[in-house]
């Protein structure tokens, strides 16, 4: 079965429309798609298909999984994968009934994202070289992405028309297709213009690009091989604790949060469509929230 497989051409179908209808990022719809074959992969091994599944054949290959140690985040996306593509076949009619309508999600303990201290940013900020156009180019990165709590990836794929160094403005297309305006802040734009003066174009060589940020090698940089830079600098600046390719977007929020900016404003910076997302945060302001409150309140 494992050397013969091929998948359901449903899958490709449901790809499509997420595609097309949702505006779903690339990575998301490879999770999709990888979480869906190795169900699929499953449900052949009962002799059954797609189409035929039914909510104890999802219960098995949930129970499975627990058998195999997967992670409960892991299998919540898988199900939360499964109840878009079976929500799909009941709107088109390919089935009668949702298999996945009475199956409860895995119980997750809500991760807190790690977040630097001020003053270990402010160590890996000043850490690259900006006589080095590649670290000049980090610099810029680094900023700009303190500066806005953009995604990884969302940085990595900024063009040339995407900012604005005059109105201090950067303007993203995140996920789902919506777009949002941030601002840049004045460190972000002296950095953006002393990179894009000294170093894009040394960077760049004789190749054309309207990446705002590319690779030694002209091209777009990967998300990963930013995130080794920012370990690298991490490494160098001597800062030791876990970190994640979202250190700085977290960084961003939580020290946003602690000088007293607004819930719903941080959501809006952060692309958040959900408010619910955006509270993880708030776990940080809770010290600050609670001196201003002695301070301020007539019976704190």
């Amino acid at each position: 079965m494992t050397d013969k497989y091929q998948a359901d051409p449903i899958i490709d179908a449901f790809l499509d429309d997420l595609w097309s209808t949702k505006g779903l990022s690339d990575n998301t719809l490879a999770s999709y798609r990888t979480d869906l074959r190795h169900f699929e992969r499953f449900v052949l091994t009962k002799k059954r298909q797609l189409i035929n599944v039914d909510q104890l054949l999802i219960r098995d290959y949930l129970a499975f999984r627990v058998e195999q140690n997967f992670a409960k985040s892991s299998t919540a996306r898988l199900l939360s994968s499964l109840r878009r593509l079976y929500g799909y076949l009941l709107v088109n009619e390919h089935i009668a009934v949702d298999p996945t309508a009475l199956v409860e999600s895995p119980q997750l303990v809500r991760q807190l994202p790690d977040a630097l201290s001020e003053a270990q940013i402010n160590s890996l900020l000043d850490e690259p070289n900006v006589d080095d156009p590649l670290e000049c180019r980090d610099k810029a990165m680094l900023e700009l992405l303190y500066a806005t709590g953009l995604r990884v990836t969302e940085l990595v794929s900024l063009t040339l028309e995407q900012i604005s160094l005059r109105q201090g403005l950067v303007r993203i297309v995140g996920k789902g297709g919506k777009e949002r305006l941030v601002p840049l802040g004045e460190l972000a734009v002296t950095e953006v213009e002393q990179y894009l003066v000294a170093a894009r174009a040394e960077l760049l060589g004789n190749k054309q690009s309207d990446v705002l940020f590319p690779s030694k090698r002209g091209q777009m940089m990967t998300r990963q091989t930013f995130w080794h830079r920012i370990k690298l600098y991490a490494l160098r600046a001597g800062i030791h604790c876990h970190l994640s390719p979202h250190t700085l977007r977290h960084a961003f929020a939580t020290h946003l949060l602690n000088h007293g900016a607004d819930l719903r404003v941080v959501q809006l910076l952060l692309g958040h469509s959900d408010l619910s997302t955006t509270q993880i945060y708030t776990h940080v302001a809770k010290a600050r929230l609670q001196q201003l409150h002695s301070e301020h309140h007539p019976r704190g």
